[in-house]
């Protein structure tokens, strides 16, 4: 058996309901069954032992008649006058010297003397009273035999049972259809009871998943259950730690922000100076000069990177939402940096696109990612913008030809410092190691998302990969990734951001819509 085959486990919502459902299926079915073979049971002996005594009544008043030789005219209207409820009444007489002895029946047209089971008739002839339940056309019978030995006879009585069985069988489909209410009545109950007692896990998961997300104010309200109790106290307490240890690290990196801060501008001037008469130095200072410029201008850069996120941290930052038209912005973010050259590719619905968005980090994000692809893949290729109506989100992919993302680098490389396998190779490039950190927190703010993933060409033919590469924004790249031919032509950095409905009267003034 293969142990690597994915294993489905029912949630315990489904478990605890299917617990609930089964449990009141046996408990039905055992009520139901009892209920119904006590009635049964009851039922036939209470009907066994009236028809007995009647029989036994009856072949008194047959013997009488019997006694001395004399014998009704009419046996069969005799018979038919007895008090009994039995379908028919049948005497056997052993008088005769005949190979079969004559009977009479009150009703030969049911139940003739031939259908008593062979076994009831032997015994009956063999002078022991006897019954026995049997079928005959399929009509269930109870045959009751008593022998008359001082007139050499028997007396037989046939009752019909089939409303009794009818009546049973009724029984069973009320019983069924009880039993089938009743599980799902469990069930019922279960998926209720499953739901009341989940709860508070489920307020639980929302509250982590709040506090994952940034919110580390997220608490519990306090339960009066004594149980739930000590579990909010717990996570409450849990919670306030980890903010308490949380800001305690963003105060440390902001405060050592702040002081390495002065430091830094003073050896940035001092560099500057230093570097208005580089051409004076010999070479070997000048080789050291320029290292020094680019330290102290890595450091700058880190710090201020150090205090934007310590803002995160810290909960200090927050959104200026505006309304723009989310093309001609993100072709003015471009246009204001060093890759003015990328161009801004827009699907049609999405030319017009109006999002509300934070102008300011939303043009950090757009510049940390051309600086990314710059540093690690000869820069971008193109930004392309696709809107979503149906899930109300628009992507902006900032594209690359590079030699794309590790897979198992995808998740981390939005980590702070985080480099991967790749830092030895890609590390010299003098980046903060913060850049893509920054990204992927401005978007969150937003409420958004990023993630990478590669680019793929499945095409066997090189110019045929070559003639892909470009319109490669809508490659699939799952299906490319199953195909042993597929070749990693680049990256896609994917910012997802939520279209949110925007009233007329917030549009400023001049904003094509």
């Amino acid at each position: 058996m293969n142990s690597a085959l994915p294993r489905y486990r029912l949630g315990l919502r489904a478990r605890m309901t299917l617990a609930f459902g089964l449990g009141a299926l046996l408990i039905s079915v055992a009520l139901s069954t009892s209920t119904w073979a006590f009635t049964r049971q009851t039922q036939l002996k209470q009907r066994e032992g009236d028809q007995m005594n009647t029989a036994v009544r009856n072949a008194r008043v047959v013997r009488g008649t019997l006694t001395g030789g004399s014998r009704p005219e009419k046996m069969r209207d005799f018979l038919a006058a007895l008090p009994t409820g039995a379908l028919s009444s049948v005497v056997r007489e052993q008088v005769s010297t005949s190979p079969e002895p004559p009977t009479t029946s009150s009703n030969p047209a049911v139940g003739p003397f031939e259908d008593l089971p062979e076994s009831l008739r032997s015994t009956v002839g063999a002078g022991s009273a006897a019954k026995m339940h049997f079928r005959a056309d399929d009509v269930p019978y109870l045959g009751i035999g008593i022998p008359i030995p001082s007139v050499d006879a028997e007396y037989y009585e046939i009752l019909d049972l089939a409303e009794l069985e009818h009546s049973l069988e009724r029984l069973a489909v009320y019983l069924t259809t009880a039993t089938v209410l009743a599980s799902a009545a469990g069930a019922s109950v279960g998926w209720w009871a499953s739901r009341r007692t989940l709860a508070p896990l489920r307020e639980v998961s929302e509250a982590a998943e709040a506090i994952a997300g940034g919110f580390l104010d997220t608490r519990l309200e306090a339960e009066h259950d004594p149980d739930l109790a000590i579990l909010v106290s717990s996570f409450n307490e849990m919670a306030q730690a980890l903010q308490q240890r949380v800001e305690r690290d963003a105060r440390f990196a902001s405060d050592v922000s702040h002081e390495l801060r002065s430091p830094l501008m003073t050896l940035a001037a001092s560099a500057e100076v230093l570097h208005t008469r580089r051409e004076e130095l010999p070479e070997r200072s000048r080789s050291a000069l320029d290292l020094l410029i680019e330290d102290v201008e890595r450091f700058q850069e880190l710090v201020s990177d150090l205090l934007e996120i310590s803002r995160f941290d810290s909960g200090a930052a927050d959104l200026q939402l505006e309304p723009v038209v989310l093309s001609e912005f993100l072709r003015q973010a471009v246009r204001h940096t060093s890759h003015r050259h990328v161009p801004v590719i827009s699907s049609p619905n999405s030319d017009d696109l109006v999002v509300a968005i934070d102008k300011r980090r939303m043009a950090q994000v757009v510049a940390n990612l051309l600086n990314n692809a710059a540093r690690y893949a000869n820069g971008a290729s193109a930004v392309v913008v696709q809107y979503r109506p149906d899930e109300a989100e628009v992507d902006v992919i900032v594209e690359d030809e590079g030699p794309g993302v590790d897979p198992a680098e995808q998740t981390l490389i939005f980590e702070r410092f985080a480099r991967g396998r790749s830092a030895g190779a890609r590390g010299s490039d003098g980046g903060s190691g913060l850049g893509l950190a920054l990204v992927s927190e401005h978007v969150r703010l937003h409420g958004g998302r990023v993630r990478v993933e590669n680019r793929m060409n499945t095409a066997s033919n090189p110019a045929e990969r070559d003639n892909e590469v470009k319109p490669a924004v809508d490659a699939d790249v799952d299906s490319a990734l199953d195909t042993e031919a597929a070749v990693v032509t680049g990256a896609r950095f994917v910012v997802v951001l939520p279209v949110r409905e925007i009233a007329e009267s917030d549009y400023p003034e001049g904003l094509d819509t």
